[in-house]
């Protein structure tokens, strides 16, 4: 039996897209008729569909599908979850890792469900400040923790690849929220998230 891929994408918002795209290709000097190109608009238009999912999804009925009530409060940290993201100045990736915690306060949710919401957010146009917080916020609203905590690290494909062209550079966000305004519970979370346990 032959592979078939299956994905779904709107039909009118392709076709408008690729129209886009190839005046696009005309407009940097390129022919879009050429064998390497015929297919590219069709791919670009689909590609930033998926990459932009993020607008159509929500992410505190991400959190509230799997939203369970349980008597522990402490620390819950998912991290080292993989970020891919566009930069709304300039269109180019940031890719990274976030790390994210928090202590419940009566309801907790599934680990992968912190993760989802993470892609929920990067799957925009976004600044990596702001990707930041909507983490936080979506979090904090949903669950009414005791205490959130992100940390974001990427590297910024518009950094690297034009302007200052610093290949090596690296941005750190974080926000917290509640428990994590505490010093030592800040730095245990901190300590936890460096710590290479496995």
């Amino acid at each position: 039996m032959a592979y078939k891929r299956v994905n779904q994408y709107d039909e009118d918002i392709t076709s408008e897209l690729m129209k886009n795209y190839t005046n696009s290709l005309k407009l940097i000097g390129e022919d879009p008729g050429r064998e390497g190109l015929q297919k590219t608009p069709e791919r670009v238009a689909k590609a930033m569909q998926y990459l932009t999912q993020g607008y159509q999804l929500n992410a505190k009925a991400i959190l509230d599908s799997a939203k369970f009530h349980e008597d522990v409060s402490e620390m819950i940290i998912v991290k080292d979850i993989e970020i891919y993201s566009l930069c709304e100045h300039h269109l180019l990736p940031f890719y990274g890792k976030a790390h994210v915690a928090y202590i419940p306060n009566g309801w907790i949710t599934g680990l992968s469900k912190i993760a989802r919401v993470v892609d929920v957010y990067a799957r925009r146009l976004q600044v990596q400040e702001r990707l930041t917080t909507q983490i936080l916020d979506a979090i904090k609203q949903s669950l009414d923790p005791l205490g959130v905590a992100v940390v974001i690290e990427a590297s910024h494909l518009c950094m690297m690849m034009r302007g200052v062209q610093k290949q090596n550079s690296v941005t750190t966000t974080s926000a917290f929220f509640g428990e994590f305004h505490n010093d030592k519970t800040r730095s245990e979370f901190i300590k936890l998230i460096s710590a290479k346990l496995h």
